[in-house]
C-alpha cells in the first residue's frame, strides 16, 4: 500500500500492532498483507499517537530528534513556553511535543519553598488554579500574620505575597493598625440623683501588637464596646446632673484615664475618649430652660436697677453743684432755655423790653412761683 507523507508530516510503522520505526516527508511503500500499517499525523503541538508508550517510541533515533519529553516531578508545577513565550500552566506529569517547527520548553518550578520566589511573574500564577496557591494582599497601615499548619509565621509588612498549598495549609489574617473610632451612642446612665440620661461618648484607639492581639483577641469592637459602655457607667454614675453639666471636660478625663488603664486587655492604644452630646429627658430641659429664663431675667431687673440708681446720685451730684455755683445754674439755665427756643415755633415780644429780658423775667416768675 502507498503512503504519502508531507513536509509537515511524520508516520508511525507498525507491524503486525508492534511499532518498527518514524517516517518523515517521502513517497512509502507497505504491504497490509505483511501486516504493516502506518498512522499519520502532523508534527504541530502535542504528540497524538500515544497507542505505543513513550519509551518503546524513543528507541528511534528519528523520533527522539524530532521530539522533546518532559516530566513534571512531585511537588513541583511546569509552564509551557512556545518559541519563549509563556503559553499555558502544565496540568500533567508528563508530556511530550514535537519538535520540528516550534520550539517547546516546560519550565519547571517547585514548591518546596512556601512562598513563592521572584522566578514566578504575576503572568504565570495567573494560569494556575487557585487551589495551588493562597494570595495575601497587605496594605498601607495593615500588618499580615500567616499561618503554616495553624503556627505563626513572621509578620508581613505592606506588599503582595503567595504562598503555595502543596506542603503546608496556609491561612492568614491582615490587621488593621491605623486608628479606629469607636462611638457608644445614647447609653442610657442613672445619675447620683437618680436622674435618667443619656450620653453620647466617642474614643480613638488603635491596635498597639499585632502578634499579640491575633492570640488574645476574637471580638475587638464587640469588647470594647463592652468596656466603655462599663466605664461610662462606673464614672458618671458618680455624680449628681448638675456636676456633671459643669464638668463635662473633667469627666471625660477621667474616662479617658479608666479606658487606658484597661488597654492591656485589650492589646490596644487609646488616644483620646471624651463626652460627645449629655441628652436630657423632656421634663427636665423643660425645668432648665425655666430656671435658666428666670435667672436671666433677674440677671435683666439688677441691671435696670443699677442704672436708675447711677442715674439719681448723677442727678443728685448735678442739683447739689448748682446749689453751690450760681454761673453754673445760670448756664444750666440758658441750655434749658436752647431747647425750649429750638422747639418753639414762634415768639411773640410785647412791650419795650428785649426777649433776653422777657425770657429772663419769665424763668424769674417761674422760680417765684
Amino acid at each position: 500500500m502507498k503512503y504519502m507523507i508531507q513536509d509537515n508530516q511524520a508516520g508511525f510503522v507498525l507491524k503486525n500492532g508492534i511499532f518498527q520505526k518514524m517516517i518523515t516527508a517521502g513517497t512509502y511503500h507497505f504491504s497490509k498483507i505483511a501486516g504493516y500499517r502506518v498512522e499519520i499525523e502532523e508534527m504541530t503541538g502535542e504528540v497524538d499517537y500515544m497507542d505505543v508508550p513513550y519509551p518503546v517510541l524513543s528507541r528511534d533515533p528519528a523520533f527522539l530528534e524530532a521530539t522533546v519529553h518532559m516530566e513534571i516531578p512531585d511537588g513541583s508545577i511546569g509552564f509551557l513556553y512556545i518559541n519563549g513565550k509563556l503559553s499555558s500552566y502544565a496540568n500533567r506529569k508528563e508530556y511530550t511535543f514535537w519538535n520540528v517547527f516550534d520550539k517547546h520548553e516546560i519550565r519547571i518550578v517547585p514548591m518546596t519553598e512556601t512562598m513563592t520566589g521572584p522566578e514566578v511573574s504575576r503572568q504565570m500564577l495567573s494560569l494556575v488554579p487557585g487551589k495551588l496557591y493562597t494570595e495575601v494582599k497587605v496594605g498601607e497601615g495593615e500588618t499580615g500574620l500567616v499561618y503554616y499548619d495553624n503556627v505563626l509565621q513572621k509578620p508581613l509588612s505592606r506588599g503582595i505575597y503567595r504562598f503555595w498549598n502543596c506542603k503546608h495549609s496556609i491561612s492568614y489574617k491582615v490587621l488593621d493598625m491605623k486608628q479606629r473610632e469607636l462611638d457608644i451612642v445614647g447609653q442610657e446612665i442613672l445619675t447620683k440623683d437618680k436622674i435618667g440620661i443619656r450620653m453620647n461618648v466617642s474614643c480613638i484607639y488603635k491596635i498597639r501588637d499585632a502578634v499579640e492581639f491575633a492570640a488574645a483577641i476574637s471580638d475587638l469592637k464587640g469588647q470594647l464596646h463592652s468596656a466603655v459602655q462599663l466605664a461610662i457607667r462606673e464614672i458618671v454614675g458618680n455624680y449628681k446632673l448638675d456636676e456633671i453639666l459643669e464638668a463635662k471636660e473633667r469627666i471625660s478625663a477621667e474616662i479617658y484615664e479608666a479606658l487606658k488603664d484597661r488597654e492591656g486587655m485589650f492589646c490596644v492604644h487609646f488616644l483620646t475618649a471624651g463626652i460627645k452630646d449629655i441628652i436630657l429627658p423632656g421634663e427636665i430641659r423643660a425645668i432648665m430652660n425655666s430656671v435658666l429664663v428666670a435667672e436671666k431675667a433677674a440677671q435683666a431687673n439688677v441691671i435696670s436697677r443699677r442704672e436708675e440708681v447711677a442715674s439719681t446720685r448723677s442727678l443728685l451730684n448735678t442739683a447739689k453743684l448748682m446749689e453751690e455755683n450760681q454761673t453754673l445754674y445760670k448756664l444750666k439755665e440758658l441750655e434749658y432755655l436752647e431747647r425750649i427756643c429750638g422747639k418753639v415755633g414762634e415768639i411773640s415780644v410785647n412791650g419795650n423790653a428785649g426777649i433776653v429780658e422777657q425770657l429772663g423775667r419769665l424763668m424769674g416768675a417761674e422760680r417765684a412761683v
